[in-house]
């Protein structure tokens, strides 16, 4: 399964691994995935998202337990927010983020 996070979570117990990937590679894992599941709890970050792959990605604000074999496609703001902080589109473009590939591996 893949999932779309809006946060590096570790979403249960296990063995984890995560990178740094680009847009081009990122666009390339919802391709080859056949589908995705959001749990993009952030209006503002879905729109960027969507924006940045060019795949509507849904605002989800769900909860994901992966499982071995899962992977999520992650927003990583590169700045801590204020605590309560609730960005727009906008705003989330102009801070700096990364996308990374988070993998459950055991």
């Amino acid at each position: 399964m893949l999932y779309i996070l809006n946060v590096p979570v570790l979403t249960d117990y296990g063995t984890f691994r995560f990178k740094k990937i680009n847009v081009d590679e990122a666009k390339e894992l919802l391709i080859d995935s056949g589908g995705f599941i959001s749990a993009v709890g952030h209006e503002g970050t879905a729109q960027v998202m969507s924006e940045l792959l060019g795949v509507e990605i849904p605002f989800n604000r769900i909860q994901v337990s992966m499982k071995v074999g899962d992977k999520a496609l992650v927003f990583r703001l590169l700045k801590r927010l204020p605590e309560g902080a609730v960005l727009s589109r906008d705003e989330l473009l102009a801070l700096p983020f990364e996308l990374g590939l988070l993998e459950r591996i055991e």
